[in-house]
């Protein structure tokens, strides 16, 4: 087996890894599970808000 040829193989195997990934990660049942994702930092915010302000209340 020449090693251009070996070469060449895994270069083929890991374009078609690389394609399962995208196709996996831009799949439609994967959506609702990013837009959770996208919102963890908006809602750990609104979380935090009042909170803050009993803190700020307390003697």
């Amino acid at each position: 087996m020449d090693v251009n040829l070996m070469r060449s193989v895994i270069t083929a195997v890991l374009f078609v890894v690389f394609i399962g990934i995208v196709l996996w990660a831009w799949g439609k049942g994967r959506r609702a599970d990013f837009e959770a994702a996208a919102r963890l930092p908006l809602d750990d915010d609104l979380a935090e808000q009042p909170l803050a302000r009993e803190r700020r209340l307390q003697p």
